[in-house]
């Protein structure tokens, strides 16, 4: 899904944050997270959400979901467990 033409829904980012944290969602090293001053932010878990789904270039790409299962980023042995592969 490109989240530039669709952002991602605030309920499915809170799926990832159920189980990584929020923080884990935040690229903190994107070039978005720096021109936003977001380094001493000091937001709500809801407002985190909130601020993700409105800026996907605040993102850690990619998150995969596969069913209930969920991964952050480049997690390809895990991909290839579920694939069989």
């Amino acid at each position: 899904m490109d989240l530039l033409e669709k952002p991602a829904a605030r309920g499915e980012l809170r799926r990832f944050a159920q189980k990584f944290g929020v923080m884990a969602l935040v690229d903190k090293g994107s070039k978005r997270f720096d021109e936003l001053g977001l380094r001493y932010a000091q937001l709500s878990d809801d407002r985190w959400l909130e601020k993700l789904s409105e800026e996907p270039l605040l993102l850690r790409m990619p998150l995969v979901r596969n069913a209930n299962q969920l991964t952050i980023g480049a997690e390809e042995d895990t991909w290839n467990g579920w694939t069989g592969r």
